[in-house]
């Protein structure tokens, strides 16, 4: 009976904690974030300035690219004498209301990274770690739309009931503190997206946040120095490539929809490692697992293969079709076929070549259910695929992909 008793004081804190803001990502979010590209040293005022510029008038805020999140960087390297965040003067000498200011202006929401812990994952004793109130309250004084809530140190953990997990936490204060974070989002009078940082899929994400990181970090301009396509075997057991994370991913796509998206972490577009045709299939896989979208290149910059994706708005309205997550349904050695189920009726497949080699890649009518002479789309370079019988075969490079939607 005492554990009956417990397990139903537990449903009403859930109850009273797990709200959200439905509304805040209705689709999954689309923006830029600084942490893959500038680090916690190389990002400024002067350059998130410039990169709003920038997407103001290079096509990605028309695109839907309208969050713009400062990363690790911004913070001093300890908290004033009631708790409350302090911003790095040094860097951000205008502080976040007039950057916030300047965003809005420009049609952009803002959004800033901060810890729920005693200390940022360098050491610095920022955390929120009972100043969530005081920190809440700073984030809707400046006007911020957007909080990435980042698993970082805990030193304060007091939790003996469950087992440490990582950084310092136990999964059962992991779960108390960002219930509290969301439910004082939840109140604060505006619209804030809640992100949750924590490094892998929890059941109870979609009750308490927008959008919520189901991976580590993978390798970028930032922490290994280039980003990397295609590694199933793990040589680097703290970054990933990019197919790691977008089948760790797949995961929980089960879970995504109604406000909710799984994140399978920053983009490592631009030049950072990535061949065309791997960034091209980078953002066709972010398109059709409905993905959040958060950019991690130097959008002053932008590079040939980029516009012609993130500024293709049949690539982007996959992803921002909110019918389901796509999936990962064909898994071999050597290629794979994922699929997604739009609003209208149609589907989108992407076929990648995962091999070392050039090789055909086979989407088969029969085994899709898909009707002979069908006619498909071919949304990467928005062509009609037509006089088709009873299948669809490509020849596809290393790492290249094929994006097609089956039209009825």
């Amino acid at each position: 009976m005492k554990r009956i008793y417990f397990l139903f004081f537990i449903f009403l804190g859930v109850l009273a904690y797990g709200q959200k803001n439905q509304n805040a990502a209705k689709t999954p979010p689309l923006g830029w974030n600084s942490w893959t590209w500038f680090g916690k040293n190389g990002i400024n005022e002067r350059i998130v300035m410039e990169i709003i510029d920038s997407m103001s008038v290079n096509g990605l805020r028309d695109a839907g690219f309208n969050y713009i999140v400062i990363d690790g960087g911004w913070r001093d390297s300890k908290l004033g004498k009631n708790g409350e965040l302090l911003v790095n003067q040094k860097t951000f000498p205008s502080g976040m209301k007039k950057l916030a200011d300047y965003a809005h202006s420009k049609g952009f929401k803002l959004g800033l990274h901060t810890v729920p812990g005693t200390h940022d994952c360098g050491g610095d004793k920022v955390g929120g770690f009972n100043n969530e109130e005081v920190h809440v309250k700073q984030m809707v004084d400046w006007g911020v739309d957007f909080v990435k809530l980042d698993l970082c140190i805990n030193k304060a953990d007091t939790c003996t009931t469950c087992k440490k997990t990582i950084n310092g936490w136990s999964e059962c204060t992991i779960e108390e503190v960002y219930s509290k974070w969301s439910h004082l989002l939840y109140c604060s009078g505006r619209d804030i997206l809640f992100s949750v940082s924590a490094y892998r899929f929890r059941s109870w994400n979609p009750a308490l946040c927008n959008m919520s990181r189901t991976t580590l970090d993978m390798q970028c301009k930032s922490n290994v120095g280039t980003a990397l396509f295609n590694n199933r075997v793990r040589k680097n057991k703290n970054y990933m490539s990019v197919l790691t994370a977008a089948i760790l991913n797949n995961e929980s796509a089960d879970f995504a929809g109604n406000g909710y998206w799984n994140d399978p972490e920053i983009m490592v577009t631009g030049d950072q490692g990535l061949s065309d045709n791997e960034q091209i299939s980078h953002i066709a896989l972010w398109s059709i697992i409905t993905a959040p979208m958060m950019l991690g290149n130097d959008p002053r910059h932008l590079l040939p293969v980029e516009k012609k994706m993130l500024l293709n708005r049949e690539v982007i309205s996959i992803n921002q079709d909110p019918s389901e997550q796509g999936r990962l349904v064909v898994d071999k050695d050597e290629y794979q076929i994922w699929r997604k189920k739009l609003s209208d009726g149609n589907t989108a497949y992407l076929l990648l070549n995962i091999s070392e080699h050039k090789r055909n890649v086979s989407l088969s009518f029969k085994d899709f259910n898909i009707a002979k002479k069908s006619r498909l789309r071919d949304v990467i370079n928005k062509t009609d695929i037509k006089n088709l019988y009873d299948n669809y075969t490509v020849v596809l490079d290393p790492n290249e992909c094929s994006f097609v939607v089956v039209m009825n």
